[in-house]
C-alpha cells in the first residue's frame, strides 16, 4: 500500500531534510506549529520507520544565591584579607564585620596561608602573611558568572568540588533532551509524490445524502391525497388510446388543428380493432352529423394516439359505468407533439375530476374548486369566463402567487356539453375541471421554467424543502 502523509508529517521531513538532529522544540520553532503537534508528529513517524529519537543528558552549572553574591563581595575569606590588609584586626572586631561567615572565612584563609593569628590580652589579632592571589574557587565563579555552562565545560573539578561544599554557592542541574533525524528510507522520500495512488485513511469521508422523493413526485402525491379527503376515486387509463375516446367521445371534430399530427403523436401501423360499442360509435357519429354537419369516417377514430389529455379516461368511465352520482378523478402521463419550451413540454402530468349529481351546478363546481386548491395552500382564487372544446358553460380558475405578486392560470373547468354526455346516455350534469401538475408545482417550488423538474439538478433536488 502507498504512504500516506499527513501535513504534519510532511512539514517535520522537510524541516528535518535540511536541517537534521532537532529537538522537538527546535522543529516547532522553525515550522510554527504546536510543541504537542510536533511531538504526534515525531510518533506517527517513528511508528512508520521514518524518524529516529535519541535521548539525552546534559548537566549545566550555574551559581546559587551566595555563589551570585560573591561576584560582587568575594568569598568570605576575600573579605577577611580586604578587612585586614592595612593593619591586624582583632577577631571580635571582625566577627562584627563577618558575622556568620567568620569561621568560614577564617578557616579558609588559613587553608590558603594568608593571615596569622596571635593572641592577645582580651581578643586574638588576625594578620595578613603577604598579599593574596585569586583562588581557583574565584576564578572559576568569574567564568560561570551569571550564566548557565554545561558542565564538561567546567575543567577545574577540585574547584567546583569546593564550591559546591559551600551551601548555595552552585546549582548542577541536569536536562533530558530528544533530537529527531530522519532515516534513510525518510531521506529519500518525495513528498510532492507521495499521496500519488494512495488512500488517505485521514481524507473526509463521503457525503451520503439520504433517499427522497422527487418534488414533482410529492406534488403528485399531494394532489392525490387531496382528492381522496374530499371524497374523490381514482381512475385510470391506458397511456396509449384509440381516437374515438381521445377526440370524437369529447366532440372533437375529425378537421380540428388539434388532431393534426404537429400536434399529437399517433402510433404508426396501429388501428384500435374493439374500442367501443356499435351504439356508442353510432351515437357519437350522429352527434358529429348534427353538430358539426360532416360525414364522420371511423377509420379516423381507429387510429391510435398517445393520449393528449386524461379526459379519455373520465368519458370512457362514464360510458362504461352511466354513474347516477360520482365522484372520481384521474391523473397520469400526457403527451403532445409541441415545441419543448420553459413552460411547454412534450410530456406532462396532468389531473382532473369530475362529479356527477342530479343538480350540481356551476356553483357547486366553483365552492369545489375553493376548497381543492385551499387544501394545496393556494387561499386566492378566482374565476374567468373563457372557452373550451368539451364543456359549456367554461371557466379559467386564476390563482393569486404571492412571490411573483401577479394571477396565475391554473385549471379549466366546466360542465360536460351534452353533445359530450348524451351519445353514451349520461342525462345527468358532469362538472369537470383539469390541467397540467407541473404548473401547480412551479408556483409551489418558485420555478419560472418546468424543465427544471426533469433537469436531474442534484444540488436543487437535495435542497428543496420536504415541507413548505
Amino acid at each position: 500500500m502507498s504512504l500516506v502523509l499527513h501535513p504534519i508529517e510532511k512539514t517535520m521531513i522537510k524541516i528535518l531534510k535540511e536541517l537534521p538532529n532537532l529537538t522537538p522544540e527546535e522543529i516547532a520553532e522553525r515550522s510554527g506549529l504546536s510543541i504537542d503537534q510536533i511531538r504526534r508528529g515525531i510518533e506517527w513517524l517513528r511508528l512508520k520507520n521514518l524518524a529516529v529519537v535519541i535521548e539525552s543528558e546534559k548537566s549545566f552549572a550555574s551559581l546559587g544565591k551566595n555563589g551570585l553574591s560573591s561576584i560582587d563581595e568575594g568569598l568570605p575569606e576575600r573579605r577577611l584579607v580586604q578587612l585586614i590588609e592595612n593593619q591586624p584586626v582583632s577577631f571580635d572586631e571582625l566577627r562584627k564585620k563577618l558575622l556568620d561567615e567568620i569561621n568560614v572565612a577564617i578557616a579558609n584563609a588559613k587553608r590558603n596561608d594568608w593571615i596569622a593569628i596571635q593572641k592577645g590580652e582580651s581578643s586574638s589579632m588576625v594578620s595578613l602573611k603577604g598579599k593574596p592571589e585569586q583562588t581557583r574557587e574565584e576564578k572559576l565563579i568569574s567564568i560561570i558568572g551569571k550564566n548557565k555552562i554545561p558542565l564538561d565545560m567546567v575543567q577545574d573539578r577540585p574547584a567546583l568540588e569546593s564550591l559546591e561544599k559551600r551551601p548555595d554557592y552552585i546549582i548542577i542541574e541536569t536536562i533530558k533532551s530528544k533530537t529527531v533525524s530522519l532515516t534513510d528510507e525518510a531521506k529519500i522520500i518525495d513528498l510532492d509524490l507521495i499521496d500519488s495512488g494512495a488512500i488517505d485513511v485521514a481524507a473526509d469521508a463521503p457525503v451520503v445524502f439520504a433517499a427522497r422523493t422527487h418534488p414533482l413526485k410529492d406534488t403528485i402525491s399531494e394532489i392525490r391525497e387531496t382528492f381522496v379527503s374530499l371524497g374523490f376515486t381514482e381512475i385510470m387509463g391506458d397511456l396509449a388510446q384509440p381516437s374515438f375516446w381521445n377526440f370524437d367521445a369529447l366532440f372533437t371534430p375529425q378537421d380540428h388543428p388539434a388532431r393534426e399530427m404537429q400536434d399529437t403523436f399517433y402510433i404508426k401501423g396501429k388501428l384500435a380493432e374493439k374500442f367501443a360499442t356499435p351504439s356508442q360509435i353510432r351515437q357519437v357519429s350522429d352527434s358529429h352529423r348534427k353538430g358539426w354537419r360532416y360525414d364522420w369516417n371511423v377509420d379516423a377514430a381507429k387510429k391510435m394516439v398517445l393520449r393528449t389529455h386524461t379526459t379519455c379516461v373520465t368519458i370512457k368511465y362514464l360510458a362504461e359505468n352511466k354513474p347516477e352520482e360520482a365522484r372520481v378523478f384521474s391523473l397520469g402521463r400526457v403527451f403532445r407533439n409541441e415545441k419543448v419550451s420553459y413552460k411547454h413540454l412534450v410530456e406532462f402530468n396532468q389531473v382532473e375530476g369530475i362529479v356527477v349529481g342530479k343538480n350540481v351546478s356551476l356553483r357547486d363546481l366553483m365552492g369545489i374548486q375553493k376548497e381543492f386548491y385551499k387544501k394545496l395552500g393556494l387561499a386566492k382564487i378566482k374565476f374567468w369566463p373563457t372557452f373550451f372544446p368539451y364543456t359549456e358553460p367554461s371557466l379559467q380558475t386564476m390563482v393569486y402567487n404571492d412571490k411573483l405578486e401577479k394571477w396565475v392560470e391554473l385549471f379549466g373547468m366546466g360542465i360536460f356539453r351534452p353533445e359530450v354526455t348524451r351519445p353514451f346516455g349520461i342525462t345527468r350534469p358532469v362538472l369537470a375541471w383539469g390541467g397540467g401538475i407541473e404548473r401547480i408545482a412551479m408556483l409551489k417550488y418558485g420555478l419560472d421554467d418546468v424543465r427544471e423538474f426533469y433537469n436531474n439538478n442534484l444540488g436543487w433536488l437535495r435542497n428543496v424543502p420536504k415541507c413548505q
